[in-house]
């Protein structure tokens, strides 16, 4: 999730498509959101890591 967040958020910075970064960027922090949970052994959607 945090890969297709960072790969969304340059594509909109370089197309100039304004959805395309916003997307990226609520994908990255959601992704790092659930990163950090999982890496504190917190259950993320059932799973006690997230990939």
């Amino acid at each position: 999730m945090i890969v297709v967040g960072a790969i969304l958020l340059v594509l909109g910075w370089l197309l100039n498509i304004h959805v395309l970064w916003v997307l990226g960027v609520v994908l990255l922090v959601v992704g790092a959101v659930f990163w950090l949970l999982g890496m504190m052994g917190r259950p993320v959607a059932g799973r006690r890591s997230w990939y």
